[in-house]
C-alpha cells in the first residue's frame, strides 16, 4: 500500500473514533439532567439536538471519507489484477509457437510476436506500420481475398490455407485465421491473425501422393498414374486431333537374372534398364513401371504411322550394351507391343488392353522384337480368356484325357514304350487340339497343374499294363517349364511313385532344352535329385534352343529327343540331314541314346537308322491313342 493510501486510512480512523466520542458524551449529558426542571430540560433538549446534528454530521464525513477510500483501493486492486492478466496474456502472446500479427481497423500492423519473427525472418520495425499485403506471394487471385473479407464482414472471421511470402523471398504455405476486434460502441478497432507455418506437413502429402503415384525401385510413374496421363493425353489428343501411341516393353527372359543372380542384382538391372531407356525420350513421352519386369511408354503424338515402330527400334537398342552390375556384364532383351490411338483404342484401358495383345504376339514369335495390334489380336484375345476359364473348370470336372503315342526300337522294330500325351475332351466342341490349349495353359500357369495331373494318370497306366502283362520299357511325360522350375518337383514326383506303386526306372521326364538352359544351375541340381530317386531323364526338343555344351555333359541325361522340325526335310534336305547327324554323334560320344520324333515316312526312318538313331515315334508308327485302343501287337518292318 502507498504512503498516500495510508495516510487517507488513517484520517478516516480519526474522523470515526471523534463521533463515536461525541456520541457516548451526548447520552451522559442526557441522562444527567433528565430530572431538571422543564426550562433546563427544554434547553437540555435544544442543546442536545445540536449536538446530534453535530455527531450526525461527522458520521456522515467519516462514511463517504471511507467509501470515497475503499472505492479508491478497490479500483488498485482491479488495475492490478488487470495488469496481472495483460502480462500473463503478453507472456503468451510472445511465447506461443503461432506467428500473431495485430493490425488497426485499416490494416496497418501495429503489434508482431516472437514466432512471427522466426516464421517470417522480418524483424517488428520492418513490418510496424506496414499492411499485410507486404507478404503476398501472388499465388492467389484477387477473387481470393475478396472471398475472405466478405467473409470477415460478414461472419467476423476467417480461416484457411493461404501461401505468403518470407523475407527471403520464399513462398510457403500457411493455415491462418484471423478475426475482428470491436470496441464498446461495435465498431472495428483491430484485426488478429494467428497463423501457422505448414510447410512440414505439405511436404509429407506430397511425398505421400508421390509413392502413391511412383514406383518405389525405379521412380517411375506407376499404372496407377501412368493410365491417367494416358487417359489425359487421349482427351487432349482428340481435341487437337492428334495421334499417340502406347509401347508395352516387357524384359524377355528376367526371371533368370533373379533366380541365378538373386533378387537384388534383379532390382539393380531393372533401376539400370529404367535409366536408360528414360535418356531415349523426348518431352511428350511418358515412361513408367507397370509391374515387374514390364514397362510402358506413351508417346503423346506420333504424326506418322512408323514413328511407334521406330521408336521400339530405338528401345531394342538401346538394350543391346551390357549393363555392368557388381562386377556381372548382364544382356537383356526385350518385347514390345504396340497399340496406337485412336486407330486401335479409343481409350486409356482399351489402348494397354491392346498393347498386351501386341507383346503377347511379339513373344509368340520368337521375342526381342516388336508387334504392333490388330484387330485380329482381339479376337485371338478374347478367345484365350474364355480358353483359360474353360480350362480350369476342365481341369475341375475331368474333363482332360491320357494319350498314349508308341515308341519303337528302330533296330528290333518293337514298341518298347509309350509318350503320354493330353488331349481336352470339351463338351460341346469335342475334342480339343494341344496346339490351341496348351500355349494358353503355359501362359496362364495351370501347365503346372496338368503336367502333375498328367504324370499321375501315366503312372496309374503303367502299373494296370504291368498287371496285365504288358511289358514296356518307360512311360514318358513330358514336363513344363513351369513346373520344372519348381524346387518341389522333386517331392511331387517320389510322392506319385509312391503312391501308384510304379517303380522309378519305368518312368522316363521329357524336359525341354529351354526349361533347362532358363536356369542350369537349379536344372542341374532338380534333375540330379529327379536321378537319385531312380527316374529316367530326357532332354526334349534338342536343337531347337541355346544348349551349352559344358552345361550339356553335366547334367545326368539318358536321352536327346531330335525335334521333329529336323525329321521333316529327311533324308532330302541337306542342312537337316547334316543336324541330324551331329545330334546322333554327339549323344552317341556322352552315352546316350538318340530318340526321333515326328517320322512320317519310310524313308525318314530308314535314315535315322543309317545314323545310328536307336528310338522313333511318329504317324509312321503311331497317333497317339487312348490306352484301350493300342497295338501291342503291331510290328513294322523297316526296308
Amino acid at each position: 500500500m502507498s504512503a498516500s493510501n495510508r495516510d487517507a486510512l488513517r484520517a478516516a480512523l480519526l474522523y470515526l473514533l471523534i463521533s463515536l466520542i461525541w456520541l457516548q458524551l451526548s447520552g451522559h449529558l442526557l441522562n444527567s439532567f433528565f430530572d431538571s426542571s422543564l426550562e433546563l430540560l427544554r434547553w437540555q433538549l435544544i442543546n442536545g439536538y445540536a449536538w446530534a446534528v453535530l455527531t450526525a454530521g461527522l458520521i456522515f464525513l467519516t462514511r463517504a471519507r471511507l467509501f470515497r477510500f475503499l472505492e479508491v483501493d478497490a479500483r488498485l486492486l482491479d488495475r492490478a489484477d488487470d495488469r496481472e492478466r495483460l502480462r500473463q496474456a503478453a507472456a503468451v502472446f510472445d511465447c506461443t509457437r503461432e506467428g500473431v500479427l495485430v493490425t488497426d481497423k485499416n490494416g496497418v500492423i501495429v503489434h508482431v510476436n516472437r514466432a512471427f519473427i522466426q516464421i517470417t525472418g522480418y524483424q517488428s520495425p520492418e513490418v510496424l506500420g506496414q499492411k499485410p499485403s507486404v507478404f503476398k506471394s501472388g499465388h492467389h487471385p484477387l477473387a481470393f481475398y475478396q472471398a475472405m473479407f466478405t467473409k470477415l464482414d460478414n461472419a467476423g472471421e476467417w480461416s484457411g490455407e493461404i501461401w505468403n511470402r518470407r523475407k527471403c523471398g520464399e513462398i510457403y504455405p500457411q493455415w491462418q485465421t484471423i478475426r475482428v476486434i470491436h470496441d464498446d460502441q461495435g465498431h472495428v478497432s483491430h484485426y488478429v491473425a494467428v497463423f501457422s507455418d505448414i510447410s512440414a506437413i505439405k511436404d509429407s502429402e506430397y511425398e505421400l501422393k508421390h509413392l502413391a503415384h511412383h514406383d518405389p525401385l525405379t521412380d517411375l510413374p506407376n499404372r496407377l498414374l501412368f493410365t491417367d496421363r494416358a487417359e489425359q493425353a487421349l482427351a487432349s489428343a482428340q481435341v487437337h486431333k492428334r495421334s499417340c501411341a502406347l509401347l508395352l516393353v516387357d524384359l524377355d527372359h528376367f526371371k533368370m537374372i533373379n533366380d541365378s543372380l538373386g533378387h537384388t542384382i534383379g532390382d539393380q538391372l531393372l533401376k539400370a534398364v529404367a535409366e536408360r531407356l528414360s535418356t531415349l525420350f523426348d518431352p511428350g513421352v511418358t515412361l513408367a513401371r507397370l509391374s515387374g519386369d514390364e514397362f510402358a511408354v506413351l508417346a503423346e503424338s506420333c504424326p506418322q504411322l512408323g514413328h511407334a515402330p521406330a521408336l521400339a527400334q530405338r528401345i531394342l537398342d538401346a538394350l543391346k550394351k551390357s549393363f555392368e552390375i557388381e562386377g556381372h556384364a548382364l544382356f537383356i532383351n526385350a518385347s514390345i507391343g504396340i497399340s496406337l490411338f485412336p486407330g486401335d483404342a479409343l481409350n486409356a484401358e482399351q489402348l494397354l488392353r491392346n498393347a498386351d495383345s501386341a507383346l503377347f504376339k511379339a513373344k509368340s514369335t520368337g521375342r526381342n522384337g516388336f508387334a504392333l495390334y490388330t484387330e485380329e489380336l482381339t479376337a485371338h484375345a478374347q478367345q484365350r480368356v474364355e480358353t483359360a476359364f474353360e480350362l480350369r473348370r476342365a481341369l475341375e470336372q475331368d474333363e482332360l484325357r491320357v494319350y498314349f503315342q508308341p515308341v519303337h526300337d528302330l533296330k528290333t522294330c518293337r514298341l518298347i514304350g509309350v509318350e503320354t500325351l493330353v488331349r481336352w475332351e470339351h463338351p460341346q466342341r469335342g475334342l480339343v487340339s494341344p496346339a490351341e490349349f496348351i500355349p494358353i495353359a503355359e501362359r496362364t500357369g495351370l501347365i503346372a497343374e496338368i503336367d502333375a495331373w498328367v504324370m499321375r494318370q501315366a503312372c496309374q497306366q503303367m502299373c494296370e499294363w504291368q498287371q496285365a502283362g504288358v511289358v514296356l520299357s518307360f512311360v514318358a511325360v513330358n514336363v513344363s517349364s513351369r513346373l520344372f522350375a519348381r524346387r518341389e518337383l522333386y517331392q511331387q514326383v517320389a510322392q506319385v511313385l509312391q503312391e501308384t506303386g510304379l517303380e522309378p526306372a519305368f518312368l522316363e521326364l521329357e524336359v525341354t532344352e529351354s526349361a533347362v538352359m532358363d536356369d542350369p544351375e537349379v536344372a542341374l541340381e532338380q534333375m540330379h535329385r529327379l536321378r537319385e530317386l531312380g527316374v529316367r531323364l530326357a532332354i526334349d526338343d534338342f536343337g531347337t534352343g541355346y544348349s551349352s555344351l559344358l552345361r550339356l555333359k553335366r547334367l545326368p541325361v539318358q536321352k536327346l529327343k531330335i525335334d521333329q522340325g529336323f525329321v521333316a526335310g529327311l533324308p532330302w534336305d541337306e542342312d537337316d540331314a547334316a543336324i541330324v547327324r551331329v545330334i546322333i554323334a554327339l549323344a552317341q560320344s556322352m552315352g546316350m541314346q538318340v530318340h526321333a520324333e515326328g517320322i512320317e515316312q519310310v524313308e525318314q526312318a530308314g535314315f535315322l537308322l543309317e545314323q545310328g538313331c536307336d528310338l522313333g515315334q511318329g504317324y509312321w508308327f503311331g497317333r497317339p491313342v487312348p490306352a484301350e485302343q493300342l497295338d501291342w501287337d503291331r510290328l513294322l518292318v523297316i526296308e
